[in-house]
């Protein structure tokens, strides 16, 4: 993908191993711009690097998901936000997307997902994973 074309992402996940694999599945379409462990974190980071999408768990600690997507559009509302979740529940979905989320993707379905989500939410349209 052309340099400029590229969306600079910031990544959430609690577990290392997860924010290993997202960030080798996304590093041939996107630039990862950071990578942090808790809720509270990703706000911050969120406001001081001006992602193009925040990639963040729902279950994360000191802030959970949902609170950090509404912080991130409240300050920074040009930043799209991709929610990751284990549970495949809709009212998680529905109080991810009235919160701001652009998108809700499956973590067991992350590898065929989520390049998808991220171009559909830098074309100002919305995601969700189909299980």
């Amino acid at each position: 993908m052309p340099e400029e074309l590229r969306p600079r992402v910031l990544l959430a996940d609690n577990h290392a191993g997860i924010l290993a694999a997202l960030q080798r599945l996304l590093n041939p379409f996107c630039d990862v711009v950071g990578r942090v462990t808790d809720g509270a974190a990703i706000v911050e980071e969120t406001a001081k690097l001006k992602p193009d999408v925040v990639v963040l768990d729902i279950s994360m600690p000191h802030v959970d998901g949902l609170d950090a997507c509404r912080q991130i559009k409240r300050t920074t509302p040009a930043t799209k936000v991709v929610v990751l979740t284990a549970a495949n529940d809709a009212e998680i979905k529905q109080k991810a997307f009235s919160v701001g989320a652009s998108a809700f993707v499956l973590k067991y379905l992350m590898a065929d997902d989520l390049v998808n989500a991220i171009q559909k939410a830098m074309q100002e349209d919305t995601y969700s994973s189909h299980s």
